[in-house]
C-alpha cells in the first residue's frame, strides 16, 4: 500500500469500487449523536457587573479602561473632578470604548456611561435634561 493508497484509504476513497454509468453509490449518512459535547452556550456570561467609577483626577481613568478592557460596564461620575481633566477622561475614554467597539452614552451633566462590546445601549435618556445640559460638561 503506498502513501496515495493510505491518504484516500483515510478520507474513505477507495478506487477499487467502480461504478457504472448512472448507478449512484450507496452512502449512509453518519449516524446522529446523541452526545451534546459540541454545543457552545451563546450566553457564556452569566453575571454582568456594572461598575460605578467616581474618579478623583485624570490618573484614575486607567482603571476604567481595564474595568472596560474586562468586559465591564462603568458608570463614570465626574462630578467631583476639575473641568479640563474631566474633558481629558472622557477624551481618553471615548478612545478607549472605540477601541474595544463598545459605546459611550451621556446620561446626565457629569454622568456618562461606557461599555465594552459585549454590550448594547437602547434608547437615550437626552430628552429628559434640558438642552444646555447636553453639551459635553456644564
Amino acid at each position: 500500500m503506498n502513501f496515495k493508497d493510505r491518504v484516500m484509504g483515510f478520507f474513505g476513497i477507495n478506487e477499487d469500487e467502480e461504478y457504472e454509468e448512472g448507478e449512484a453509490p450507496d452512502i449512509e449518512p453518519p449516524p446522529l449523536s446523541r452526545n451534546r459535547k459540541n454545543v457552545v452556550s451563546l450566553h457564556s456570561q452569566k453575571n454582568v457587573r456594572v461598575v460605578l467609577a467616581e474618579p478623583r483626577m485624570y490618573e484614575d481613568a486607567q482603571e476604567i479602561a481595564d474595568n472596560l478592557k474586562n468586559h465591564r460596564p462603568t458608570v463614570v461620575n465626574l462630578q467631583r473632578v476639575p473641568k479640563d481633566q474631566a474633558v481629558r477622561i472622557v477624551d481618553f475614554l471615548s478612545g478607549t470604548v472605540y477601541a474595544l467597539g463598545g459605546n459611550i452614552q451621556k446620561l446626565g451633566t457629569h454622568i456618562f456611561f461606557c461599555t465594552p462590546a459585549n454590550v448594547d445601549i437602547q434608547g437615550t435618556i437626552s430628552t429628559i435634561f434640558p438642552d444646555e445640559a447636553n453639551d459635553i460638561l456644564r
